[in-house]
Order: C-alpha cells, then structure tokens, then sequence
C-alpha cells in the first residue's frame, strides 16, 4: 500500500494517455528571469487565469511543486506498460456542461471548444443509500422535486419549500464570484426573498424551517460531502447552488478528469506562455510594500532562482500564501488576524481499486454512490473530527469506467476501476504522527499511520463489495491516500482540497476577493469568492485575470 495524493485525465483523444507524458519537458523548462505575470500554482484557477492573460498579450509563467499540472483535477497511473491503471484523484463529476453551461463557456473562453462531456444517468447521477432506502437524483428541479414528493408524499409543504429555495439561488448563481452589485441586489428584491432570508443562515436553519423528517433531512443533505462542512456550520446558499449546479445536468469530461488541465495547459504553450514543474515556490519577493516577483525553492544547500514579474497571482493554498510564502512581516495587521482566523473545509480519504472485471455500463447510464450507515448527518462529520478510534460513517463511490466507457485506457482490458471517498480527520495526530513528521515526509514510515490506513482502507473495500457486489473478490489493486498525503503533494492547509471550509462567515463577500494583500499581488483558487470545485476554481482564475490584466493596462478578449 503505496502513497497518492488524495485529489482527479488526458486530452480529448480516442485512448487515454499517460498522465506525466509532459512532465519531462515542464521539469526541463528553463526558468524566465522576468515575465508580465508569474502564477504560483497549476490548478485549474491558475492554469485559466495564465490563458487569459496570455491572449491579451502578457508574458506568463506558471510554477508548481508537483509533478504534474492540474491541481486536483489530475490523474495518477500504475502497472505495465500496456496494462495501465489510471485514476481520477479530483475531477469526479461536474454539472452544467450543456453547450451553454459555464465551464464550456469559460473554455471557450480560453479557446479551447474540444472538450467533450459525457452526460450521467439522467434518471439517477446519484445514489443516496440509507438503511431502508435507495433514493436516486434525477436530473431537472422538477423531476427532482417530484422524486422527492413521491418518496416523502406527506412532506409536500417542506419538499416546496426547500426546491423554491435551490431555484431561486440558481437564478441567481451567474453573479457568483462577483462584489454585491445594484444587479444582483435587484434580482434578489424581485425573484429571491428567500434568498435574501437565508443568506446568511446555516444549511440546518434551513431544513428546520422545511422538515423534521430526519430521513428526508438526510436525504436533502446527500450530497453535502462534496462541500465537506456539517449542516449545522455550512452556508445554505452554498448548499442550494451545488445542488442547482448538478440538477443543470451532471456530467464527466471524455477523457477523464484530467483533460481540462491537459488542454489549459496545452493552451496556454500554444499562446507563448510556460510551465514549470517540480518547482515549488519559496517566498514572493516585496519591494516597498509591493509584490515584485517570486523566489522558487532551492536543492541543496543552492538558493532558487528568483523571477521577477509586474504582478504576481497565487493559485496556492489562500492561508499558506498570505501567512508563509508572503510572510507576516509584509502581511497587513487586519489581513493576519484574517487568516488566523479561517477555517478549512473537509479533509478526505480516497481509495483507488482495480477490479478484474467488466462493470461497464452503456454511456450515459453512470451513477456514483453516496452511502451512509445512518440518517445521522452529524455524526458523519463528528467522527471526521475526531483524532483518536476514527471509523467511517459512510462513503462515495464513483468509476472513471463506467462514466467514460468509450475510452481506453481507464483500465486494462476486461477491468474497471473505482474510487471510494469519505471524510476523515485531518489532524496529523489522528494519524499517530506529528506535524513535523508530516512537514519532513517521515510520517510515511511510521507503523501507526500505515495501520491505521489499513483499516480504513478495509472499510472502503467492505463498503464497495456492498454496493457492486461484482467486486467482490476481484479487487487486484488498490492504493489508498489520507489528508496528510494531499498535504504532501498539494501543501493545502488541513490537508483539505475544497479550501476555505463554506460557512456563512466564509461564503460570498466572506471569501477573499481577487486582488491580494499588498499591491501586486492576486489570488485565485478554492479559497476565493467565485468557491470550490471546478467550476469555482475555473471562474476564480477568469475573474482573477480581469482584474490582474485591468491593473495592468490590458484587456480580457
């Protein structure tokens, strides 16, 4: 049982290829002494920002620690040669892709109309399992809320309720990302009074005010894992615009999850602009108050080279740029106790298996699984906090197979692979380990961890048996990740991949905007206002170079 980082192909292309293939050449790549804009980080925010700001004519350079770019929406492989195995550790579905939804758009965008994205089961992308109970998501507000009016026929009154809300936030979810303006402010005075009362309120508020069903309360908080934050801490508006976000239509980009990374990056080379990989950024240079440049980390005993830039743009973990790489000593009082201050989002656990068997469904008939011992919420997140005799309360199940059956490459022939998910503490001493252990790489090593990943990896395979009973006795791989490995290869603090956890406090104009600190420098990414997830990294890294591209005298085509 070997270490992966706990994250999600390829370009649009008949048979996947290897995910590194351009690794070599980005590792190689000599560094600028100075360009327009320097980007810290690959992700897709940053990868999005450094296209956009490439076509209007800016030099842009991008750096990134790991050695593959793409953030969290990348894929790893393992096994021979001819009989590879290639997972997602990030991108699993999105939703609104319809030609005119957002990510196609932002693409566009970005001049990148190759992309193509296989829709789920329309009738079903995801399966709420409970004691006693399947309930499967339907695409659509409607068929959604008459699903639920069928399976909960005396709640009508609750069941309306909480649908009108969700619409109402989807009317409105294009302003996201965005400062409060005389706009949006309309829309909310005309179309959305409850938006307007549940703005500042907690997903459990929310359902206090709809139900006391404590199986449809679970059932409406099904798929909270995708924003990891307990009801009674997450933002209702976040809660309602994921859930209006996938009823748009869900979907998985052919190719597998690492395509939009691939041909953002692919994109942005055609356009003049550079990839630097296995080049971590030390510190960002200030002059006078100002950010002026990065300096890349060192080997050694050798000091990194050091890149001059007119602006500086932080696709990195919102805390670890502010506090670390900018420094407290050029950090603004208020923006320290600021950062002090915030809270992460959810930290996972992921289990990668290969099955030796053919669990492909036809095209457009996948689901991932969301299952859960109980219809206690709450006592899901409470054993994701606790740092000592954690069990698994649940899990998701997803196959980069079944949901892209039409390229090779997933697996080797005859095969399928899963991915199993599930919130866990992201404290190192959960882990028996220590946070220096974790800063050094050691943790690895030690008996406790690997044991504990062990069980829990157990777990995850029991829970997969479970619910694809054809699994069972076929699993021939596995390799599992924690959030200490997320830490390892993605430096997110909490080990976290959804960022700055989506309280009230920490949602909408509670999230840091676009332009950094000090002069000079920006930030995009999970932590900013457009949110999490793809579509929000993607929007954060559009609106980011605006405003980097504004300052500097240029304009977005």
């Amino acid at each position: 049982m070997t270490e992966t980082m706990p994250l999600a192909g390829t370009s649009a292309s008949p048979q996947l290829q290897s995910p590194i293939r351009h690794t070599a050449r980005r590792v190689r790549t000599p560094v600028p002494e100075q360009v327009d804009v320097a980007i810290i980080g690959c992700g897709l925010g940053g990868l999005q920002s450094a296209v956009r700001l490439a076509q209007a004519g800016l030099k842009v350079a991008c750096f990134d620690q790991h050695y593959v770019a793409g953030g969290c929406a990348t894929m790893f492989e393992r096994g021979r040669s001819g009989e590879r195995w290639r997972f997602d550790v990030g991108l699993h579905y999105v939703g609104d892709c319809e030609p005119g939804g957002m990510i196609p758009k932002l693409l566009r965008g970005a001049g990148i109309t190759d992309i193509q994205f296989q829709p789920m089961d329309q009738d079903g992308f995801d399966t709420l399992v409970f004691p006693g109970l399947r309930f499967r998501v339907p695409r659509g507000h409607d068929a959604y809320r008459e699903r639920l009016l069928q399976t909960f026929p005396s709640e009508k009154s609750g069941i309306d309720r909480y649908c009108r809300f969700v619409r109402e936030v989807g009317q409105m979810a294009g302003q996201a990302g965005t400062r409060p303006g005389l706009r949006p402010l309309l829309q909310v005075a005309l179309h959305g009074r409850m938006v307007a009362r549940y703005r500042k309120a907690t997903v459990k508020q929310l359902l206090d005010d709809c139900t006391r069903d404590p199986l449809l309360r679970a059932v409406l908080l099904g798929e909270s894992g995708d924003y990891g934050v307990r009801p009674s801490q997450a933002s209702a508006l976040l809660h309602a615009g994921l859930v209006d976000h996938y009823l748009q239509g869900a979907y998985y980009p052919v190719g597998g999850g690492q395509v939009l990374a691939d041909r953002l990056c692919e994109r942005l080379e055609e356009l003049g602009g550079t990839i630097h990989l296995r080049r971590g950024v030390k510190r960002i240079t200030v002059e006078d108050g100002r950010a002026v440049g990065i300096e890349l980390e060192g080997h050694g005993g050798v000091l990194g080279p050091q890149v001059r830039a007119q602006a500086v743009l932080s696709n990195a973990d919102i805390k670890k740029t502010w506090l670390e790489l900018l420094g407290r000593a050029h950090l603004p009082s208020e923006a320290q106790r600021r950062a002090d201050q915030w809270v992460m989002g959810g930290a996972l656990w992921i289990s990668f298996f290969g099955v030796q068997a053919d669990l492909h469904v036809p095209p457009g008939k996948a689901t991932n699984y969301w299952q859960f011992d109980s219809t206690d919420v709450d006592d899901f997140y409470d054993r994701a906090e606790r740092r000592q005799g954690y069990q698994p309360a649940g899990c998701y199940l997803t196959s980069g197979s079944q949901k892209d059956p039409q390229t090779p490459g997933h697996a080797p022939a005859g095969c399928t692979t899963v991915e199993a998910m599930t919130l866990v503490p992201a404290a190192p001493e959960a882990w028996g380990v220590t946070a220096a252990e974790v800063e050094s790489g050691e943790y690895r090593k030690r008996d406790a961890y690997m044991q504990a990943k062990a069980s829990i990896e157990a777990d995850m395979l029991r829970r997969v048996a479970a619910l694809l009973p054809a699994t069972e006795g076929k699993v021939v791989f596995a390799e599992s990740s924690t959030p200490l490995t997320h830490y390892r290869f993605a430096r997110a603090s909490g080990g976290t991949g959804y960022g700055l956890a989506a309280t009230p406090e920490q949602f909408l104009e509670g999230r840091p905007g676009y332009r950094g600190p000090i002069p000079g420098l920006y930030q995009c990414g999970a932590s900013t206002r457009a949110g999490h997830g793809i579509v929000g990294a993607m929007r954060s890294g559009e609106l980011a170079a605006k405003r980097v591209a504004a300052d500097l005298g240029r304009a977005i085509p």
